[in-house]
């Protein structure tokens, strides 16, 4: 019996071992970091790449995935105006608005969809392959600063009511690696 405990611990001390090893033997990624002055300065370039409403910030390589994070600034909402709704096939999007207000405007039902060219600058560099159309009612969900709200892959999303303006953080897990790895915006390259 006693023999018998030696040779478990001793097989435990090896499987502990073997598997911090293995552990250790895969670098880790590098910590990516954005400051709020980061921010403001994606905000505010005027550039041939990254100018547009959708601003993908960095994305960072960790290895089995990305993560993007983008900045984004939709205008004041035209009242009575067709609803534009966009989904993206393969990334989800958690919103954390930073400022304004609005409606985050969900659901299925969305007319005259088409699929956006892969070129297209949001698809490469944003939020992977992606397809847009008109809501044709939805699910209203007020919005404002401080709100996180989980939008998950192929959900149809769009933003309606933004009377001044909305400023929110778009954080983008990317299983299916379709985000350019190690993406820097334009503005922050050295």
């Amino acid at each position: 019996m006693r023999r018998m405990l030696q040779w478990t611990a001793a097989c435990c001390i090896v499987i502990i071992v073997s598997t911090s090893a293995l552990a250790q033997s895969k670098p880790l990624p590098p910590v990516v970091g954005i400051t709020a002055a980061e921010i403001q300065t994606v905000l505010q370039h005027k550039g041939a790449e990254g100018a547009a409403t959708d601003r993908q910030i960095k994305v960072a390589d960790l290895g089995d995935y990305k993560l993007g994070v983008g900045v984004l600034y939709p205008g004041p909402a035209n009242p009575g105006a067709p609803l534009a709704a966009i989904s993206h096939s393969k990334v989800t999007e958690a919103f954390y608005i930073i400022s304004g207000s609005g409606t985050l405007v969900t659901g299925t039902a969305v007319e005259n969809d088409r699929v956006f060219p892969p070129e297209t600058e949001f698809v490469r560099l944003a939020v992977g392959p992606s397809s847009g159309g008109v809501f044709k009612g939805g699910d209203r969900r007020p919005i404002a600063a401080g709100d996180v709200v989980i939008v998950p892959a192929g959900m149809p999303h769009g933003f309606d009511d933004i009377t001044d303006h909305l400023t929110y953080l778009s954080i983008r897990p990317d299983l299916a690696g379709v985000l350019p790895a190690n993406y820097v915006h334009p503005a922050l390259r050295k």
